[in-house]
């Protein structure tokens, strides 16, 4: 019988000019993009955090942090790949994964598609185990007052 776990992961980063914007392993054509140490995928760094959580293996900035050097300005993707070879080491494989993205700009559905097959390719599953859904804040708070981005990530990793 297979042993399941679930994790839950947030990730939030700031909207500034002079950007690129990177959302689920893809660019985005945007007037502004996310500030951080790595590409700042805040969707990627959510689904981190959540396997990572699931695998009770810590948190992304435990892993990768941004005081290092070799970190700077990495593709997040890079960073996806290694945490789903660090939760391996425990046994385990990504199940599926839920996740919702929260912006008002730039409009995310015609994208979705493809970040599902940019996600389900560097996990390793099929895009049909790969749930994105994006929302806005309805103009509230700093993603409605368009400062930043946010996301959420639920994921299942199972051990046979």
């Amino acid at each position: 019988m297979a042993k399941i776990r679930v994790g839950f992961g947030f990730d939030v980063h700031r909207l500034v000019e002079g950007r690129e914007l990177w959302l689920g392993g893809i660019r985005l054509e945007h007037s502004m993009g996310l500030l951080g140490h790595s590409d700042a995928d805040v969707l990627i760094h959510a689904i981190c955090d959540a396997l990572l959580g699931a695998a009770n293996m810590r948190d992304i900035g435990y892993h990768f942090p941004d005081t290092g050097a070799e970190f700077h300005n990495i593709d997040s993707k890079i960073l996806l790949r290694k945490t789903v070879e660090l939760i391996a080491t425990k046994g385990y494989r990504v199940g599926n994964i839920d996740a919702t993205v929260c912006a008002e700009r730039p409009k995310l559905k015609a994208h979705i598609p493809s970040i599902q097959e940019c996600l389900a390719s560097v996990m390793g599953i099929e895009a049909e185990d790969v749930s994105v859904k994006a929302t806005t804040t309805e103009k509230l708070g700093f993603t409605g007052r368009e400062e930043g981005i946010s996301a959420y990530a639920t994921v299942l990793i199972e051990k046979e």
